[in-house]
């Protein structure tokens, strides 16, 4: 009785695995366009850096190359100073991400939250 159990388990496995891919959803933010190019990324708490996009993956971990972060006034921790300070390779944690801009620029997108009518 125990295998039948396992291999109806098995069955509804396979069946959710498929209802998953169908139901993925298309991710708004393409950063694919942005790598080999020099991009600013600022993160929760304050911090700002600015690299070259070597890598990301779909929860936004990010590695960037030729890292520079941009210091900040110890009074006022959202206040950037002047000064900078060389990192080098740096990996990014996606969960601290809030915002990824391009250095060369920006363009506008239409907003993917509207829903079409038609």
């Amino acid at each position: 009785m125990a295998s039948k159990e396992g291999g109806e388990k098995s069955k509804n496995a396979q069946g959710t695995g498929d209802n998953k891919e169908k139901r993925r959803k298309e991710s708004i933010l393409d950063l694919s366009k942005y790598l080999e190019k020099s991009i600013r990324v600022k993160f929760a708490g304050g911090r700002e850096a600015a690299g070259i996009l070597k890598g990301y993956d779909p929860l936004l971990n990010l590695v960037l190359d030729n890292t520079t972060e941009f210091l900040r006034d110890p009074d006022d921790p959202y206040k950037l100073l002047d000064d900078t300070r060389a990192l080098g390779l740096v990996v990014c944690r996606g969960t601290s991400v809030v915002l990824i801009c391009p250095m060369d620029g920006m363009e506008a997108i239409p907003n993917p939250f509207i829903t079409q009518e038609g």
